[in-house]
C-alpha cells in the first residue's frame, strides 16, 4: 500500500489538482485536516471509503491509522491543506513512513499566498519593486523560529513578505515592519482566502491594525510595496529590443 500525501489548496474545493482529485478517488482510506480542509473535497473519495477526521489525533494516533492500513492492503489518501511544501506537519509523517517501510507519495496543492494574490489581482513579483517573496512566520507554540530567520531580518531586504500564522500579533509585525518598509506600505490581511467566506482587508502599516477586525485565525498577511505598485519599469521579456530564446 501506499500513503499519497495531498495539498488539498487553500479552500476552494476546485483548486485542488488534477492528480490529488484522482488520488482521493482511487484511495479507500482518506484521512483529513477536518478543521481546514473543505468537506466538498471528500466527496471524491469512492462510496464506502474509510474516512478519518485528523484534527482531534495526535502523531501516534495517525501513524496508527497508516499502521491498520498497511495491515489491510489499503491506499490512504492522506489530505493536508494548502501546500505540502510549507507548514503542513508531513515531514515528520514522512520520517515515522520511512522507519516502518510504509511507501509514500506527495501531490502539491495551491499554497495560500498564490491565492491570495489572485484574489488580490496583484503580482507578488514587480520590477525595480521587489523581486523576491519570502514565506515565513513568527515563534510560537508549535515551533521556534530559528534564531536568523527574524522578521527583521527579512525586512532588510525589501521583499515581499507572506506572514503565515500571525494574525494574532499584527501589533507586532506592524511595530517591527514601518522602520523598514515605511508607514505607507502597502498590507493585505487575507482571510479564509478562496473559501466562500473570504474576507480581505487592505490598508498600510500606518493603518491595518484598525482596519482589521475580529479576525484571529486562517489569516495570511501580505507585505510590500508589490501590492500596489505606480509607476513601476516594464519587464524586458517583452521588450522588442531584447533577445530571447523563449517567451513564457
Amino acid at each position: 500500500m501506499t500513503v499519497h500525501f495531498i495539498g488539498a489548496g487553500p479552500g476552494a474545493a476546485d483548486l485542488i489538482t488534477l492528480r490529488g482529485r484522482n488520488l482521493l478517488r482511487s484511495c479507500p482510506v482518506c484521512l483529513y485536516a477536518g478543521s481546514i480542509v473543505p468537506p466538498e473535497l471528500l466527496a471524491h473519495c469512492p462510496e464506502g471509503a474509510r474516512l478519518v477526521d485528523t484534527a482531534s489525533l495526535d502523531l501516534d494516533q495517525i501513524e496508527a491509522e497508516y499502521v491498520r492500513a498497511e495491515a489491510e492492503g489499503q491506499d490512504v489518501a492522506r489530505l493536508h491543506s494548502g501546500d505540502l511544501s510549507i507548514y503542513s506537519a508531513v515531514a515528520e509523517q514522512m520520517r515515522r513512513l520511512q522507519r516502518l517501510g510504509i511507501a509514500y507519495t506527495l501531490t502539491p496543492g495551491v499554497p495560500a499566498f498564490a491565492a491570495a494574490a489572485a484574489a488580490l489581482g496583484r503580482e507578488l513579483t514587480v520590477p525595480a519593486l521587489a523581486q523576491s517573496v519570502v514565506l515565513t512566520r513568527l515563534s510560537g507554540r508549535a515551533s521556534a523560529m530559528p534564531p536568523s530567520e527574524t522578521l527583521a531580518a527579512f525586512a532588510v531586504t525589501g521583499a515581499t513578505l507572506a506572514i503565515h500564522l500571525a494574525i494574532h500579533r499584527l501589533d507586532e509585525i506592524v511595530a517591527t515592519l514601518k522602520p523598514f518598509y515605511g508607514a505607507d506600505c502597502p498590507v493585505a490581511v487575507m482571510v479564509r482566502v478562496s473559501w466562500p467566506d473570504e474576507q480581505v482587508f487592505r490598508g498600510t502599516l500606518d493603518d491595518i491594525c484598525g482596519v482589521v477586525a475580529g479576525v484571529e485565525r486562517t489569516a495570511l498577511i501580505l507585505v510590500g510595496r508589490a501590492l500596489a505598485p505606480e509607476d513601476f519599469r516594464e519587464s524586458a521579456l517583452y521588450d522588442p529590443d531584447y533577445t530571447r530564446r523563449f517567451r513564457v
